[in-house]
């Protein structure tokens, strides 16, 4: 039996799992209070991701666009970005901080964003709009290289960096989620709360979840202010879930302010979630309350109702996002199941001490593929025989499932094809009962459609 890392063949990409390094930074962008993104590139880069993200969200929000067009591309389009900046700051008045961040054409044509923050700064800034508070922030994405993930890691970091600034202990630690809902948002805040801990939880959109009041409907916008931002210097530790969302940026804290730091894992699943209690508690002394103890209970129950019937012993495949892929696979060991086949475009893993520990722990055969796509993820379920049982993963990988009737749980980014996914956690104990009966009832669906040991299911 034997985990192995193996990489594709092919050099392109067919049916791609991620999405490019702009939509990341935007993800960071939307969750930072007085914030509009510019996205520097054609309408597109703006439209699409935009679209994404409110498919998935069910919510409006706003990211601007430079909109270059053919005569940018061939001869530079700086001057869009200045206009763009200058109708920003014109419509809305509340806006304080402007990420301009760049694509593939704008990375290619050589665009001076740096010089033209700096120009900017000094001259329409001063002149025009003096005595307000305006940040400029160049993030630097070109779509070819990388992917969301790797976007969203530099975005956070030039973020924090733009912003840190040393003073006054504030003895708070810093929280980065990574790439979050918000219902996950709102587990993570519910464990800190109940461990009575003070954190700064970074580029968060819990208020995503936004509602729907007589006086209309609100655009929605992330609670991240620049107060929290500068003061991510001043914290007695940072706690990063996320190794390859954000970890760039609590390596930069750590390194340059000397703040504690620990990244991961993942609490994805009663394991994970149990050590970053004990993470939490080394960090600030706070015990581990008697209400997460219970908690974890009612969560242990809950799967002891599922996993010897159900779960035990099924074949899975997970794509998506490295991190989550990886703390879904410890879930599912821990469930008892076998994950046989895991994708996504991470070289990293080589080095990743979580990717050696299943290669030493797992007792069956699992194929991890570094640089995957959907099209390579379909082939090993159909060429291989892999006899699945369920497929983790995000709405673009959905016609993998249906057309080799295979049951499907939706998790990650995008989720469109199903209700109020956003809402629901995949972290912590809150998380792992829902995963888990999202499993059950997926293959309880199959089961029944299929005429398979539907008998389990009888209630006598």
């Amino acid at each position: 039996m034997s985990c192995e890392l193996k990489a594709k063949d092919r050099t392109g990409v067919i049916n791609l799992i991620f999405t490019c390094q702009p939509a990341g930074a935007q993800y960071v962008s939307i969750g930072i209070k007085d914030c509009i993104g510019i996205v520097h590139g054609g309408q597109g880069c703006v439209m699409f991701v935009r679209l994404l993200i409110s498919q998935h969200l069910k919510e409006s929000f706003e990211i601007a666009s430079s909109s270059v067009h053919e005569d940018g591309v061939v001869f530079g389009a700086l001057d869009r970005v200045e206009q763009a900046v200058d109708v920003l700051l014109m419509r809305y008045p509340h806006v304080k901080v402007i990420p301009i961040i760049t694509t593939c054409s704008t990375e290619v044509i050589g665009d001076d964003v740096d010089g033209v923050v700096r120009k900017l700064n000094d001259g329409l800034l001063k002149e025009k709009y003096a005595g307000r508070e305006v940040h400029l922030i160049p993030i630097h994405t070109p779509s070819f290289v990388g992917s969301m993930i790797s976007g969203y890691d530099l975005a956070v970091r030039d973020i924090v960096k733009y912003f840190a600034r040393k003073g006054e202990s504030n003895g708070k630690i810093n929280v980065i989620t990574g790439w979050a809902n918000p219902g996950d948002v709102t587990a993570l805040k519910h464990l800190l709360s109940e461990m009575e801990i003070d954190a700064t939880v970074l580029f968060e959109i819990e208020d995503f979840d936004s509602p729907f009041m007589p006086s209309g409907n609100t655009v929605s916008h992330g609670n991240t202010t620049i107060a929290d931002l500068t003061d991510t210097a001043n914290a007695s530790a940072t706690l990063e879930l996320n190794r390859y969302e954000g970890g760039k940026a609590a390596n930069y804290l750590e390194e340059t302010f000397q703040i504690p730091t620990l990244i991961g894992p993942t609490p994805i699943g009663i394991r994970n979630t149990d050590t970053l209690l004990h993470n939490l508690k080394t960090l600030t002394g706070k015990p581990i309350p008697p209400s997460l103890v219970r908690e974890r209970g009612i969560a242990l129950d809950a799967l002891t109702d599922l996993v010897h019937m159900f779960l035990a012993d099924k074949r899975v495949a997970i794509y998506g996002n490295p991190d989550s892929v990886i703390g879904l696979a410890e879930f599912c060991l821990d469930l008892e199941m076998k994950p046989v086949l895991l994708g996504d475009d991470n070289a990293g893993y080589v080095n990743d001490p979580r990717i050696h520990a299943l290669r030493d722990g797992v007792s069956h055969d699992m194929e991890i593929i570094t640089n995957a796509d959907l099209w390579e993820m379909e082939q090993r379920i159909t060429q291989n025989d892999l006899r699945l049982d369920l497929i983790f993963g995000h709405s673009k990988g959905r016609f993998t499932a249906i057309d080799n009737q295979i049951p499907m749980v939706r998790v990650g980014f995008p989720t469109y094809d199903r209700a109020g996914h956003y809402r629901h956690p995949v972290v912590g104990y809150a998380g792992a009962i829902w995963l888990a009966e999202q499993m059950a009832n997926s293959l309880f669906i199959d089961m029944e459609y299929k005429k398979n040991k539907e008998w389990l299911l009888n209630v006598w």
